[in-house]
Formats: C-alpha cells, sequence, structure tokens
C-alpha cells in the first residue's frame, strides 16, 4: 500500500515507518522540512512536505495514497503548539484534506484516557481530536495506547536518569498509586499494520496495553531493578511539590533555557486517574504475544538499543522489592 504518515518523524513515528516498510508498503512521511524526515529513518522512505496545521499544504502530500496514518501529537505545549491545536485542530486539516484528495482509509493515533471529563487539557484535547474523525465519513481506525516504552520514548527514559543519578534515594511525586500498562512501541507498530490489512477493523477503536499493570512505584522499582539501584528506596513528595516544580520548568522552556519541560501540571493532573486498557477486544482481532515491560527495559536500558529503531526485544529480569518511605 501506498502510506502517508504524519508525526512519522517521532519517537513511535520512527519505529513505525521501519516496521511498515519491512512489511513492504510504500511509505511517505510528511514533514515541514523534507530533508528531516529523510535523516531520520533507517530505510527508504518518500519525504512529503507539508503541516498538519497549515491546511493548504496537505492535500498535495495526500494525494494518490492509499491510506493515512496519523500520529501527530504532543505532551506539552510550546508556543502556538497548543494541544488543541494539533490534537482537534491537526486532525480535522487532514480529516478534510483526506476527503479533499479521495483518500479513505485513516489510522488515528489517540491515547488512554481521553475523555471530555479527563483532568488534563491532554486528555479533553484527545477526546475532541476522536470525535473529528468518527464524525469524518472515513473508514476509520482508533487505537488507544497506553504508556508507549522502548528505544527513545519519553517516558522510561525521563525516569531512568531519576532512579540512577540521585545518589540515595529515588524522588517520586505523590503517592506512587497511579497504575499504568506500558505497551511496546514494537507492539504498537505490529497493531496499525495488522490493521492496514484487516478490513473488520474499520469503524472500531482499540486500547493498547501490555500484559502487565503496573504502579508507578513498580514502574521506578523495575528500572531500578534493571539498572542494579534496586536497593534505593522510594521517597515520595507532596503533589504541591510537584505543582512547583513543574511551574518552574514550564517557565524555563518559555524563557527558552531549556528545551522542554520534564514535568508540566498538566501531567500531574493526569496523574489523578489510572492509565490501564481495555484490551478484551484488541486481544481477540490482533494476534501476538505481547512483551513485557521488564524484558523491554532489560534491552535498552542495558544493552546498547537507546536510539535504534531497528532492534528487538528478548532477556528477562526478576522484579526485586525496594523500601517505600513517604513525606506527609
Amino acid at each position: 500500500m501506498k502510506l502517508l504518515v504524519t508525526g512519522g518523524t517521532g519517537f513511535v513515528g520512527t519505529h513505525l515507518v521501519n516496521a511498515l516498510v519491512r512489511r513492504g508498503h510504500e511509505v511517505a512521511v510528511l514533514a515541514r522540512r523534507a530533508d528531516h524526515a529523510r535523516n531520520r529513518y533507517n530505510r527508504p522512505v518518500e519525504p512529503r512536505r507539508g503541516d498538519v496545521l497549515d491546511a493548504a499544504s496537505l492535500p498535495a502530500a495526500i494525494a494518490g495514497r492509499d491510506a493515512v496514518i496519523h500520529l501527530v501529537g504532543i505532551i506539552h505545549e510550546k508556543g502556538n503548539q497548543t494541544f488543541d491545536r494539533l490534537h482537534r485542530e491537526a486532525v480535522e486539516n487532514v480529516v478534510a484534506a483526506m476527503s479533499a484528495s479521495g483518500v479513505r482509509r485513516l489510522l488515528h493515533m489517540s491515547a488512554v484516557g481521553a475523555a471530555e471529563d479527563s483532568p488534563s487539557e491532554y486528555g479533553r484535547t484527545k477526546a475532541a481530536g476522536e470525535r473529528v474523525v468518527r464524525q469524518s465519513g472515513l473508514d476509520w481506525t482508533i487505537f488507544r495506547p497506553s504508556i508507549v516504552f522502548g528505544p527513545g520514548d519519553g517516558f522510561v527514559s525521563l525516569l531512568a536518569p531519576i532512579v540512577d543519578k540521585n545518589p540515595v534515594f529515588i524522588p517520586v511525586i505523590g503517592k506512587g498509586r497511579t497504575r499504568f500498562q506500558p505497551v511496546s512501541v514494537y507492539d504498537v507498530a505490529r497493531v496499525f499494520g495488522d490493521a492496514l490489512e484487516n478490513p473488520n477493523t474499520v469503524g472500531k477503536t482499540f486500547e493498547l496495553g501490555g500484559p502487565d499493570i503496573f504502579t508507578l512505584d513498580e514502574i521506578y522499582r523495575e528500572i531500578a531493578t534493571v539498572l542494579g539501584k534496586r536497593r534505593k528506596p522510594l521517597l515520595h513528595f507532596p503533589i504541591w511539590w510537584g505543582w512547583f516544580l513543574a511551574r518552574t520548568f514550564e517557565s524555563l522552556a518559555r524563557r527558552g533555557w531549556i528545551d522542554a519541560p520534564p514535568l508540566t501540571r498538566d501531567q500531574l493532573k493526569s496523574l489523578s486517574r489510572d492509565n490501564v486498557a481495555d484490551v478484551t477486544e484488541t486481544l481477540a482481532v490482533f494476534n501476538g504475544d505481547w512483551r513485557e515491560l521488564r524484558d523491554g527495559l532489560r534491552e535498552y536500558l542495558t544493552g546498547g538499543m537507546k536510539h535504534d529503531p531497528r532492534s528487538g526485544f528478548g532477556g528477562e529480569v526478576e522484579l526485586d522489592e525496594v523500601k517505600v518511605l513517604r513525606i506527609r
């Protein structure tokens, strides 16, 4: 199939594009600068110039494709790149361009927790984007992954230095009880590819999660075990301290002193709800084994796979207990 991937230069996009090319698809990647798309991949892809926030640039980029895979999303706002613009307006632009170009098949990346009553702006705008897709009249499939992990991710790669660099304890914001169902980026790529070949996925929404559910504390423990830091205690700081840190990071980012805030107030709001997927229908439709978090951590935190999206998973690591301390 001839495919166009938006958001194809990001973490999930890089892995997905390589997986699609391995399946024999002809893949084009949308990018504001064509040379940026070309240099991101280990396999040949066609760069197509365009911007999801520039509606006029999209019809030409989409023309001649058999399907569009829309991955664009942000986890923090920067300048005019707001949650609403990237999660709703961009979807409207892509849908309109697809309709104008006669391309009907759309795979759309959303997220577990997308809901109109989400405590976070991220979750509310993701829900708004889903609504646009469902009302588009296209042959759509929506995917809602929980936290996605793998080489180059923005979650484990953020937590691992916290575990590794703090000499005495591991700082955790909040109670650490929020539950997640981490899913491997390789499994996300697999189901996207399978959906293209399965017409029965049209008009359906699939939540994606790995085989195990972890609290935030348990994810820290997994990382600590893999890094050989399992004896470090977890030290919990109150949410108000997290809000102070987040506001500081956001201010530094606005002033250009750091590229991106490692923690935002919107992310802290998300911690008030579990991030667990309902995978009942997903498992019924998509075959294959789902990779465990601990196997993935062992490979790419200690196996030299941090930046190589071509690599696979393997190995095993046992979970050891870490003492938990709390500040009241």
